[in-house]
């Protein structure tokens, strides 16, 4: 998702909330949500030093498998681990062949030097860090590697950056200092400094109408928390700027990926 966290830090319970509310969302999020595109595996495989093809990864906070199915495109052997019941519903639904184990990254259902892989698609900030590290170094296999990665919006595109005010105000949370925090996401994805991640960027843009822009908004967690009317008024509004912007109906979003790559000794 493009944005991921408070403005400042949040309780237990509301992160906790702001995780499960994709669950009964899945649906939406599966229709609307944007994917990776081919340039950010090529970098994945470039900066670990290795071929995702033939390789053993394990896709974690796979949701309704969006990078999962990318990365088996790629070749890959992928196993998918996802803690939400909505979103695995909808992960089986979408690719039943692809197999799919419920857990998260802080306790891992697999074996000891089980991965070459283990990535993390807009899932990690989900995680405690303290937790995730040792698991993902005890599943990794030694010379494995660690891949974080995000579609962060391209602020510093005039409309993204007017859009992500409006939301933020309406939602009373900084969305753009909300999505300034990425930029740190290099120290914060291992506070304890055991991973030396390399970061990488990469801009791509997809063109959708406004229908599935609004329903990609929608699907984010800080308005699936919002009571439904407020939520319904906000996309409404939203609907009248972008039509000023895009008079056509068709929204071109643009965002830069953040890839974060970390390997195991």
């Amino acid at each position: 998702m493009t944005t991921t966290s408070a403005s400042s830090e949040p309780s237990a319970s509301s992160h906790s909330t702001r995780a499960r509310s994709f669950n009964s969302a899945a649906a939406q999020y599966a229709a609307n949500r944007p994917s990776y595109p081919p340039a950010l595996f090529d970098a994945v495989e470039e900066t670990a030093g290795q071929s995702l093809s033939g390789a053993r990864v394990v896709d974690v906070g796979a949701g309704t498998g969006i990078s999962t199915a990318l990365l088996h495109g790629r070749g890959a052997d992928v196993l998918a681990v996802e803690p939400g019941e909505g979103m695995a519903t909808e992960f089986r639904r979408g690719l039943p062949y692809i197999p799919l184990v419920r857990g998260n990254g802080n306790a891992l259902p697999l074996a000891d030097g089980h991965a070459d892989f283990l990535t993390y698609a807009q899932s990690w900030h989900w995680t405690d860090p303290a937790r995730a590290v040792p698991e993902a170094l005890r599943v990794l296999r030694p010379g494995g590697a660690l891949a974080l990665w995000w579609n962060t919006s391209a602020l510093d595109i005039e409309w993204i950056a007017e859009a992500a005010e409006r939301a933020g105000h309406y939602a009373g949370i900084d969305l753009t200092a909300e999505q300034s925090k990425a930029g740190e996401r290099t120290n914060q994805a291992d506070p304890s400094g055991r991973l030396d991640f390399i970061r990488r960027e990469v801009r791509w843009s997809r063109r959708v109408p406004i229908d599935t822009h609004l329903a990609n908004i929608g699907s984010h967690s800080f308005l699936l928390v919002m009571p439904e009317r407020r939520r319904t008024a906000f996309l409404e509004e939203e609907r009248a700027h972008l039509l000023k912007i895009f008079p056509d109906g068709i929204v071109e979003e643009t965002y830069d990926v953040l890839l974060l790559v970390a390997t195991k000794p």
